[in-house]
């Protein structure tokens, strides 16, 4: 790591690049950004933005049960129930029960209470509430090693099943037509944004990590012409609200978090104003 911060000072020659906490949150978010870019487009295309905020506020539910279960970390026992919750919602919202907006709001508003009241128990729920705003400063080289196999696990998944969460998105009908698994496809992706949504929220927080997931592609949606342009403008965007954010933030002495999200929404409002002059 030592090489990597000294081509670092070398490029960056100002004072934030001087702290070893900010050197690990610009190499993270060099790594997940993108992720949250490229999922964040399936995320649009396929109308997931409530699904997705819903997972995020499972988040505290998964921390509860891994407190009383003993288990030393909280992102563990995240990752394990945020998979088990979205597969039932994806279950659950396939039937004609009821509206699926209406599913996901139950499962939401009970898992974020459910989560709640078992981590204020005893008085424990301060221990926790760094995870609601989150910190990427705190991220060290061993979690940008987790982020590394994190992405590289995302990216197979992406180059593998794009086009066909794609087509799934397009018309189920006709993906199922194609031999396409749609319910094998639709879960692995579910899963994704679970393992995502998960690692994520220690640094990002849950109160706005469904933001940095829709932002930067509902900006690039306004203003891209085909797929390729939509995935790749959304990337860009999603980098630079990033490193825009954590570099203003140190400035200014805020919160990491919401001034990434912050710039984001301000990325998005420039690009619906285009839109609408197009």
């Amino acid at each position: 790591m030592q090489a990597i911060y000294e081509i670092m000072e070398f490029i960056f020659p100002y004072s934030w690049c001087d702290y070893t906490f900010m050197k690990n949150a610009f190499i993270a978010i060099l790594i997940i950004a993108p992720l949250f870019g490229l999922v964040g487009t399936m995320i649009v295309n396929n109308k997931m933005a409530f699904f997705s905020d819903a997972l995020g506020h499972s988040a505290l539910t998964g921390i509860a049960i891994g407190v009383m279960l003993g288990i030393q970390d909280p992102v563990i026992a995240m990752i394990a129930f945020g998979i088990i919750f979205a597969y039932a919602i994806n279950k659950i919202k396939g039937s004609d029960n009821s509206s699926n907006d209406t599913i996901i709001s139950v499962f939401s508003s009970t898992s974020i209470a459910l989560g709640l009241a078992l981590l204020s128990k005893g008085g424990n729920f301060n221990k926790y509430s760094s995870y609601l705003i989150g910190d990427i400063l705190s991220i060290n080289p061993t979690d940008l090693l987790t982020l590394i196999v994190v992405f590289v696990g995302i990216i197979l998944f992406w180059i593998f099943f794009s086009n066909k969460l794609l087509l799934i998105s397009i018309d189920s009908s006709l993906a199922k037509s194609k031999d396409i698994k749609v319910k094998l496809v639709e879960n692995l992706f579910i899963i994704i944004i679970a393992i995502l949504v998960m690692i994520s929220i220690k640094w990002v927080g849950i109160l706005i990590i469904n933001s940095l997931l829709i932002l930067p592609a509902a900006a690039s949606k306004n203003i891209a012409k085909n797929m390729r342009q939509y995935s790749i403008l959304a990337v860009c965007f999603s980098i630079i609200s990033g490193l825009s954010g954590l570099i203003l933030s140190y400035y200014n002495g805020v919160a990491t978090g919401p001034t990434i999200v912050i710039v984001a929404a301000i990325i998005y409002f420039i690009t619906l104003i285009f839109k609408g002059k197009r």
